[in-house]
């Protein structure tokens, strides 16, 4: 299977990965406007499950190095199983958590804290779990970060003042639990996987096929929680599954499409985590933050009818979610 086996190309890898993370929810944008994000939510968790299959089939079965997908699945222990299921649940719950914040209080303020708050967390979990880098400079970029979030809080807040008959927050406190939830899955996925991608230890998981198992937690749980979310949905009317199968092809395939997108990051996350370590692999990806942050500022003008001085609040937070980054880059 295809392992990184140098730093430098499994920093490249994050980067590519907070890229895929920050840009996936932008594909909510190019659906009709009848598609309701609950219906684009099915299709997203195929294109996951789709793309997982086809790199477990492909990168994580040829080569030399490491263990077959179709091997690994035949050797892998129950505990191993249902660790990276459980990441994949508690993955969705986070995320379909995210999408109708997005829906509700738009992307530069659902992702910068509800992000934001996942990176903190997230960080701190992983690094406990398995400490990797000088933790001086990881949790000093953490620090910035979350600096960050308090800056963006207070945007949100001039925001909600300055719009007729203000917004609702919702979205704000979906963005918090969400945050919460999404710190939380990557260590479930990483304790499934082996610790030495060359020389897998009998009994856990290759990246690959955590991912797989990682994406079936994804859509298996789906059928509970977007079911229930179509039938008391957060923002306006419960959807039948009948608009679902009346949809446009545009509609499926853009939903599909936003899948693969952040599974692909997700994918090179978690191959990037073996030579640079979860706690900055994970990180790093959670920088899509200021992906997503910069679209919703300067793409999709959320903030045209904030107070001014608001926009240079949010300059300054991008500022220091960078520097965060950085500081997270080279503390390995």
């Amino acid at each position: 299977m295809f392992i990184v086996e140098n730093y430098g190309l499994a920093i490249a890898l994050c980067v590519v990965t907070m890229l895929c993370w920050g840009s996936w929810a932008n594909t909510t944008k190019l659906t009709t406007k009848t598609w309701r994000f609950e219906l684009l939510y099915w299709d997203y968790g195929f294109g996951i499950l789709l793309t997982t299959l086809i790199l477990a089939f492909t990168m994580g079965s040829n080569g030399t190095e490491g263990r077959a997908f179709v091997d690994d699945i035949k050797q892998a222990d129950n505990g191993s199983f249902l660790s990276a299921f459980a990441g994949g649940v508690i993955f969705n719950l986070a995320n379909i958590l995210l999408v109708a914040a997005i829906g509700i209080a738009g992307m530069s303020v659902a992702f910068p804290v509800g992000i934001g708050i996942a990176l903190v967390l997230g960080v701190m979990v992983n690094y406990i779990s398995n400490p990797q880098g000088n933790p001086i400079l990881i949790f000093g970029g953490v620090a910035l970060i979350t600096l960050a979030i308090i800056l963006n809080a207070r945007a949100y807040q001039r925001l909600q003042t300055n719009t007729e008959g203000g917004v609702s927050k919702k979205g704000l406190i979906l963005s918090v639990v969400s945050g919460i939830l999404m710190g939380l899955f990557y260590k479930y996925v990483a304790d499934s996987m082996v610790t030495d991608f060359n020389m897998p230890q009998a009994g856990k998981l290759t990246p690959y096929t955590a991912l797989v198992i990682f994406a079936i937690g994804v859509v298996i749980s789906s059928f509970v929680f977007n079911t229930f979310q179509m039938k008391r949905p957060f923002a306006g009317a419960p959807v039948s599954f009948n608009a679902y199968f009346k949809g446009k092809f545009k509609d499926h395939l853009v939903g599909m499409l936003g899948g693969v997108i952040w599974c692909v990051g997700m994918s090179l996350s978690i191959i990037a985590s073996g030579k640079a370590g979860p706690a900055v692999s994970y990180g790093l990806g959670q920088g899509a933050t200021v992906v997503a942050a910069f679209l919703g500022i300067y793409v999709w003008k959320e903030f045209d009818k904030a107070p001014k001085g608001t926009k240079p609040l949010l300059n300054i937070m991008l500022l220091l979610y960078i520097a965060g980054l950085a500081m997270i880059i080279i503390s390995k």
